[in-house]
């Protein structure tokens, strides 16, 4: 009998549970773990949910409204027509990740997928009983997947997950480069999921859609990121037409539907662009502020930030071990970070990533205190806490 899935932890939730713990303390946390967005969702879908509160019972629906405007936004941002039956709502990203998977492959299959890359590919793919075919990638083609690499598998996987721009690195792929995959995919029937969860978070120019390069891609995305919206848990999977009804039927058994009060809040996110951009200045800043400081900080060997919100930093200098590296950092500075470890099992030892979705005061009181404390480390003494 086969026996349940072996899953490693998310160990960030750990970091964060540990810089909770530290603040009940009295202790002055500034929350870098996590891909989470400091805003909330837009004014004025603040202000829908609370009309919608009094207004709607509540219910498992749909929103066909909501499913209308984001084709319409497929068309307006990538020129891409694709009909609204075709977006499943979900609640988040992650059970639309789940939902393109079950739907789509067997267990047993293989997925090919970047390392490193977020965590959650890994060990849903795990959780499905199907195989990770994880591909080294590392600053020779940014840390992302390129068509070269998966030409070169042998025998070809069923799948492959594709994000760009990526977690925990921030890169993305180039139109040249995606419409190259997607030539090799249809070349050698590779499926495609790709992630796009990031999209609008972009500081190079507009991250492209694998959808403009192959109408078969099965599309995730989410509300948390751009929208910020993380807690109200809306997502999207965008499916091909020959996929649709499994997808729909497994989405109905296993999640049902997407909160109510949440698609109304998504409707009216969609055209509050003015104020999302504004975020996106803010992040822009933050990360200008971080590239800064890095050297500061003796961390030379980074990833290109193209978009998200995150710096992904070679700290092999001063650890193997980055779990505990960011634990002492943590209890030390009051800074919560990510290990490499979530991202990456074999070279993640010697890498953090540092998320800088929060206000810009805070990332300027992070490096403040992060800097000596990095001087300190690199010259072999015990860093202190700041005063």
């Amino acid at each position: 009998m086969p026996q349940p899935a072996q899953i490693d932890p998310f160990h960030a939730i750990g970091i964060s549970t540990l810089a909770h713990k530290l603040k009940a303390q009295g202790a002055s946390i500034i929350h870098m773990e996590f891909g989470q967005p400091s805003t909330g969702a837009p004014q004025a879908a603040i202000a829908v949910a609370h009309e919608m509160l009094d207004a709607d019972r509540g219910g498992y629906w749909e929103s066909a409204p909501l499913r209308a405007r984001i084709a319409r936004h497929y068309l307006e941002t990538y020129g891409v027509t694709v009909a609204p039956e075709r977006i499943i709502l979900t609640c988040g990203a992650s059970p639309a990740l789940v939902l393109a998977l079950a739907s789509v492959f067997n267990p047993g299959d293989r997925i090919a997928l970047a390392r490193p890359g977020y965590v959650a590919y890994r060990n849903t793919l795990k959780a499905l009983h199907m195989e990770p075919v994880e591909i080294a990638c590392g600053p020779e083609s940014r840390f992302q997947l390129t068509a070269a690499h998966l030409a070169a598998l042998d025998p070809p996987p069923q799948g492959v997950i594709v994000a760009s721009p990526a977690n925990p690195t921030g890169t993305i792929i180039e139109a040249a480069e995606l419409e190259a995959i997607a030539k090799v995919c249809r070349e050698r029937g590779i499926r495609i999921v790709s992630d796009e969860i990031y999209h609008g978070l972009s500081y190079v120019g507009p991250a492209r859609s694998m959808l403009e390069f192959e109408p078969d891609t099965l599309v995730v995305n989410s509300f948390s990121k751009y929208f910020s919206m993380v807690g109200w848990r809306l997502g999207w999977l965008l499916a091909p037409q020959r996929d649709l009804n499994r997808a729909r039927a497994y989405v109905g058994n296993l999640f049902l539907t997407a909160p109510s009060l949440s698609q109304h809040v998504g409707l009216a996110a969609m055209d509050e662009r003015e104020e999302l951009d504004g975020n996106v200045e803010v992040y822009r800043a933050n990360r200008d502020l971080l590239l800064a400081a890095l050297p500061k900080l003796g961390l030379t060997q980074i990833a290109p930030p193209d978009g998200a919100f995150y710096i992904y930093a070679d700290i092999g200098h001063l650890t193997q071990d980055s779990l505990e590296f960011c634990k002492d950092l943590l209890r030390d500075t009051g800074v919560a970070t990510a290990p490499g470890l979530d991202f990456d099992p074999v070279e993640g030892g010697h890498f953090i990533r540092l998320s800088f979705a929060v206000s810009t005061p805070e990332v300027e009181e992070a490096i403040g205190r992060l800097i000596p404390w990095f001087a300190a480390r690199a010259g072999s003494g015990s860093p202190q806490s700041p005063d």
